[in-house]
């Protein structure tokens, strides 16, 4: 697929002029918010994280719920995680349990963890990275501040990390916050650009299926995701997937047509079969948050110049599908949201699944892009592994990174891709899995190409 940039300086203008009121709606909310965060609570340890480990728990001004743990032997770093999704469901207070679990090795190798829920669920990377800075001053004005203070964001938690990482380098004084960044399987392309294939995905599908939205249902523009009075389910959109193209049945039991219908679409888009349906829920569900609530409605994906290919017949495909043109003005407030400058001032660690199907290796090639376009190459390092799983990696791996980066910041001395795979595989034997580093692999900005 080939993409054309739409805009010009008069649309530019238009559209920055429209993102100074929700500047400014974002200012004074943050203002009214600015009461002082109540101490953690102490709280009761799960019991996967190591015995003597002290936690506490508690909900910020804003509304988020956090959990912390300090283990028995704690180094004096600490790290604030910033979770993926973006989850739509109205945060609990024990939602940030989970990834305490996921990467519970950190706790085990001596570190502090913290994790919030954000104060809502939904899309808003500026809005998470608010809340992921609150919570490093929640421990700080608890605790005191820890010899290193290190930023770790998972999925769409690497897009809040990195801005995170922009947007609250320094405080008041001028003075750096965070003394190192790890990004982790992260959608860290910027966010006009990481959901592009999403939308073309809810394009194609449309095309060969007719039924999301089926033909009795009212019409809409695919890019919105799904009105926000639908009352269709993940559950649903499933069947209509299976009802299409034949997944979430044997092989056997499907049709010659959803056999041809499902391999035009993921030859088309670059989806797999088993994150086809996911991919699609996202398309839906997230779009329609993103779109409706968040841009008020502005279309931030653009089809119009786009040529498909990889079909049984490319012609019918580019003639029939439906065709959207973004609004400079939405895209404008998405980049404002979730793009990065690549403006880092802090080294900055990271690791992506060579084979991810959830989110491309190609957001590192795009970050790897952008860092570089800022001048701050000498603070970046990526790494890449052999494996296809989005949600954690090889436990050793984190802890190499963690461990690269900690020598980094106190030796100065620039890690390699070698350096981490060394130092996962002096932790792996503490570990039940091994390290899977491919320390020659560089991504293509074309998810398609690797």
């Amino acid at each position: 697929m080939t993409d054309r940039l739409v805009g010009s300086l008069g649309a530019l203008v238009a559209a920055w002029a429209g993102i100074a009121p929700m500047t400014r709606a974002q200012e004074t909310q943050t203002a009214v918010l600015a009461a002082v965060d109540p101490a953690p609570a102490p709280a009761d340890c799960p019991d996967f994280v190591p015995q003597q480990t002290r936690c506490w728990s508690g909900r910020a001004v804003k509304g988020g719920y956090y959990w912390i743990a300090v283990p028995q032997d704690w180094n004096g770093s600490l790290i604030v995680h910033a979770h993926g999704g973006p989850r739509t469901s109205a945060p609990e207070p024990n939602d940030p349990l989970e990834d305490m679990e996921r990467f519970s090795m950190t706790v085990k190798e001596g570190f502090a963890w913290a994790g919030s829920t954000y104060r809502r669920g939904g899309y808003g990377v500026r809005m998470a990275a608010e809340d992921t800075d609150d919570l490093r001053q929640i421990f700080w004005n608890a605790f005191g501040r820890p010899r290193r203070t290190l930023l770790h964001g998972q999925s769409w938690g690497g897009n809040v990390a990195a801005k995170t990482a922009e947007l609250y380098a320094r405080d008041a004084e001028g003075q750096v916050v965070w003394d190192g960044v790890v990004l982790t399987n992260g959608v860290i392309g910027g966010g006009t650009r990481t959901y592009r294939f999403r939308a073309d995905l809810r394009a194609v599908y449309q095309f060969y299926c007719n039924n999301h939205p089926l033909p009795n249902e009212p019409q809409y523009p695919l890019w919105q995701g799904l009105p926000l009075d639908s009352d269709l389910n993940r559950a649903q959109l499933a069947e209509r997937v299976k009802t299409c193209t034949g997944v979430g049945l044997p092989l056997a039991e499907r049709s010659a047509e959803q056999k041809r219908n499902l391999a035009d679409i993921l030859a088309v888009t670059g989806v797999n079969e088993e994150q086809l349906v996911a991919h699609l829920a996202w398309a839906t569900f997230l779009f329609r948050d993103m779109v409706l609530r968040r841009l008020d409605g502005l279309n931030p994906f653009d089809n119009s110049h786009t040529v498909y290919q990889g079909s049984h017949d490319d012609e019918a495909l580019n003639a029939g599908v439906q065709r959207f043109a973004a609004d400079p003005m939405g895209v404008a407030r998405l980049a404002y949201d979730a793009d990065l400058s690549g403006l880092i001032v802090a080294p900055t660690l990271t690791i992506h699944a060579k084979n991810d199907a959830t989110a491309f290796v190609s957001n590192d090639a795009l970050y790897r892009e952008t860092v570089a376009a800022a001048g701050r190459s000498d603070l970046l390092v990526q790494t890449f592994t052999d494996e296809s799983e989005h949600s954690r990696l090889s436990p050793p791996e984190y802890v190499g990174l963690f461990q690269a980066l900690m020598r980094w910041l106190d030796e100065g001395v620039k890690p390699t891709p070698a350096d981490v795979a060394m130092l996962c595989q002096v932790a792996a034997p503490r570990y039940e899995d091994g390290c899977h580093f491919d320390t020659t692999f560089e991504p293509s900005t074309d998810s398609r190409a690797n």
